[in-house]
């Protein structure tokens, strides 16, 4: 998670290879612990059932444009759900940056071999504050 100036608050756990972004942000973000409750959370199209598993309505999910069908040939979407997607994905331009800034330390472009468990958490963890400590100064 990152704030509008691609300052890092949060990290989860490094897993290496493809893993499902839901049940990352459940690893993350408890559901036991109500941790969407207080803040506004903005999530992408893939997050059907996010709303589900945590309690509150902060959790934001932009509008899709409907089906192709028999009934309606052509769908598409208003003007007001296409500026929200719109303003959410300025919002993820932000949090690219972020990722994009960590990048910027080699280590964590390249493969690195190195056999300390949960080694490659505290390289991240390390990255983010260098990061952090950048946008700060």
């Amino acid at each position: 998670m990152a704030l509008p100036d691609t300052l890092i608050v949060l990290l989860g756990r490094t897993l290496r290879g493809h893993h499902p972004e839901d049940s990352r942000c459940k690893q993350a973000l408890l559901p036991e612990l109500d941790g969407c409750t207080a803040s506004k959370v903005l999530v992408d199209g893939g997050s059907l059932g996010r709303q589900a598993d945590y309690r509150g309505d902060q959790i934001e999910r932009p509008a899709q444009k409907p089906r192709k069908s028999k009934k309606n040939p052509q769908p598409h979407l208003s003007a007001v759900p296409k500026a929200a997607k719109t303003a959410l994905s300025q919002v993820r331009i932000v949090v690219e940056q972020a990722i994009g800034g960590m990048k910027r330390y080699n280590i964590l472009v390249h493969g690195f071999r190195n056999h300390k468990a949960n080694f490659e958490d505290d390289v991240i963890g390390v990255c983010a504050g260098l990061w952090n400590f950048v946008l700060s100064y």
